[in-house]
């Protein structure tokens, strides 16, 4: 059996394109309302709640109709990546492609973050020391459609990970001893 006709890729892929798509939708959605997307804190991202259910749906669905109720903890990580693999190449992607297509999703972001990031309190920047900030608010102008995407795609492995290691230990059921 190929790796494409498993069940656990099988799934994972299919559940990562549809998640991924899903996510450039809400990312444009946030967009219109006039939140840019690119500018949430990490722990505040949709990703988390979208991540949660796609992931939880993946394994659970493989679990159940395809290893009659049995799966182990590292097939439900392996499911995890793969799924979030799928993810990030397409979000990503289509966030490079936004930005080349059009050209105010990115200059916007780039305005909003050295507004926000002029916002910073004076002690915080001290916290984080005024070499490292002043050298990030001079990298802004420079930023890319590139390093968005690039930023979005290792953010989305982050988020996935402790959400990965959570659903996995949490939806792996054994073979019983007899």
């Amino acid at each position: 059996m190929s790796f494409l006709q498993n069940p656990i890729a099988k799934i994972s892929l299919r559940n990562g394109a549809i998640a991924g798509v899903l996510g450039f939708a809400i990312l444009l959605a946030l967009y219109a309302i006039g939140k840019h997307p690119m500018l949430f804190q990490l722990f505040f991202d949709f990703r988390i709640i979208l991540f949660g259910v796609f992931l939880s749906l993946t394994v659970k669905e493989i679990r159940d109709n395809y290893q009659k109720g049995i799966i182990y903890f590292w097939q439900g990580m392996i499911a995890c990546l793969t799924f979030t693999i799928v993810f990030a190449f397409i979000t990503s992607g289509l966030i490079w492609a936004c930005c080349l297509v059009y050209k105010p999703f990115l200059s916007t972001y780039i305005v909003l973050a050295i507004e926000q990031m002029k916002a910073i309190p004076s002690d915080a920047i001290q916290q984080i020391g005024k070499e490292v900030y002043e050298s990030n608010l001079k990298a802004l102008p420079a930023t890319n459609g590139y390093n968005l995407a690039k930023h979005y795609f290792w953010q989305s492995f982050v988020i996935s990970f402790f959400i990965s290691i959570i659903i996995s230990v949490t939806l792996r059921r054994q073979p019983k001893n007899e």
